[in-house]
């Protein structure tokens, strides 16, 4: 069961081997972490990934105990044998080191390894990475140098350093006939609420101003953790979006809630928009209005609640954006059903709408439908959404010339500064322009302007 190198095994080890740690630039050694891996090639896979993520955070590995800071045992538990041979090791760690913590299989059974050696730092099971890396970051926390390190703090981005995507779940639970996400990335399975806060949190002291969160399904986060709670900060965090965007809201950036289904706890999250903790701007999929074409699309065929549920968000929080995204020419779409939908835009009055043709994906339950809508068909009601839909944004941006707002600067150059208000993400909703007194101006700044034009879906504005 010994499977890796005995110059990486701390139990193997037959001597102290001199302290190789390199200084930091603070002249503070590095923290090191000595790894007992037991059990299959599986479980030594694990413990490579646990390693290779704390070797980017900065920490040595010792080969020996009296030279690591803390172990990790990463136990087997598939025999009674092995199950004894991983309570011997997690023994022989506490004895020549004293600070130890236990993950892999036999971690399933925390209570089994908690009977037999009480003074362990912690317990996970199998596959928790984020939870052995915060237990490690519990009991020897990280020391970041970044003339040194491998990684930057906040990791490697590939956005401005003023914003960044923070993904919360991965995969989804819906089967919308059109879409093969589920498939392809699985069921979901959501991040422990404590790990998005610390990444969040980490963001943030990197300099990130805004926090874009995104999923497959945002709304539905936690489902698969049945909303356990997590510590966070001295208390307790339900993974629930709610808690989630609270928790969040205290941490001193824009926070921009993404993919976001109208589900009835959405509700919950209005007041916080309203209290000025999340941005009022909600990204929600209605791809369509009527009841026929959702039940075809395999989503809640539930238009009119959908309008209800719109007018009592605006009555908690009358400044929120609403965006959303439709699918046109839908396979058995009528002409009835299409102009349903431009009805429902008519009433909806959403703040930003994006609208896709639809077309066969490979491996989607849509494509076997029967009466697949002509493409010139398609186009035409492609353009005749577009434009209602623009004619709208128009309406309401004109509405907001003479207002007061914080838009937060993405750019700048020799001929004025690009910028996004509260109502626009990026890449992907309009920009305000300021033209004057920009010279000053660094991406991520957050200032006032007062808007003074618009046009379709841009503003222009100047300094207050």
């Amino acid at each position: 069961m010994s499977q890796n190198p005995p110059n990486l095994r701390p139990d193997l080890a037959h001597a102290h081997v001199p302290d190789v740690r390199r200084p930091r630039s603070d002249g503070t050694a590095q923290p090191t972490i000595g790894m007992v891996s037991l059990g299959c090639p599986k479980a030594l896979v694990d413990s490579e990934r646990i390693l290779t993520r704390l070797r980017a955070e900065g920490y040595a590995i010792s080969p020996d105990y009296k030279g690591a800071d803390a172990v990790i045992v990463n136990t087997c538990g598939f025999l009674d044998s092995a199950k004894a041979e991983s309570l011997d090791a997690i023994g022989e760690a506490l004895r020549e080191n004293g600070r130890v913590i236990v993950t892999g299989c036999l971690g399933a059974e925390p209570d089994y390894i908690t009977g037999a050696h009480p003074k362990v730092l912690a317990v996970t099971g199998p596959h928790q990475y984020e939870q052995v890396l915060d237990a490690v970051h519990g009991a020897v926390p990280p020391s970041p140098d970044p003339f040194v390190d491998l990684l930057p703090a906040s990791g490697v981005k590939l956005t401005p350093r003023h914003y960044s995507y923070l993904k919360i779940s991965e995969g989804c639970n819906n089967k919308c006939k059109f879409c093969i996400i589920p498939d392809m990335r699985g069921r979901l399975v959501s991040r422990p609420a404590h790990a998005v806060l610390r990444e969040a949190e980490k963001l943030v002291e990197a300099g990130v101003r805004e926090l874009l969160v995104i999923s497959q399904d945002t709304s539905a986060y936690g489902v698969d953790r049945k909303h356990d709670c997590s510590t966070w900060k001295d208390r307790e965090v339900r993974a629930h979006i709610t808690d989630l965007a609270r928790e969040m809201g205290q941490l001193g950036a824009w926070v921009r809630l993404h993919y976001v289904y109208p589900y009835p706890h959405v509700r919950d999250l209005i007041p916080l928009m309203a209290e000025g903790l999340v941005l009022p701007y909600l990204d929600i999929p209605f791809q369509h209005a009527h009841p026929d074409t959702l039940k075809r699309m395999a989503r809640p065929a539930a238009a009119a609640k959908t309008l209800d549920e719109i007018a009592a968000w605006r009555a908690v929080c009358p400044d929120i954006t609403l965006r959303s995204t439709f699918i046109v020419g839908y396979p058995g779409e009528t002409e009835e059903e299409f102009q349903t939908l431009l009805d429902w835009l008519d009433e909806a009055q959403l703040d930003r709408v994006g609208c896709f043709q639809y077309e066969n994906v490979a491996g989607a339950r849509s494509n076997a439908l029967p009466d697949h809508v002509p493409d010139d068909v398609k186009q035409d009601r492609w353009e005749r959404f577009m434009e209602k839909a623009q004619a709208i944004s128009e309406a309401k941006l004109a509405a907001k010339v003479g207002s007061t707002i914080e838009v937060i600067v993405d750019e700048v150059d020799e001929e004025g500064a690009t910028c996004r208000t509260k109502a626009d993400a990026p890449e992907i909703d309009g920009n305000l322009f300021i033209d004057e007194d920009f010279e000053t101006l660094a991406p991520g700044d957050i200032v006032t302007v007062e808007v003074e034009d618009a046009s379709e879906y841009d503003l222009w504005g100047r300094r207050v």
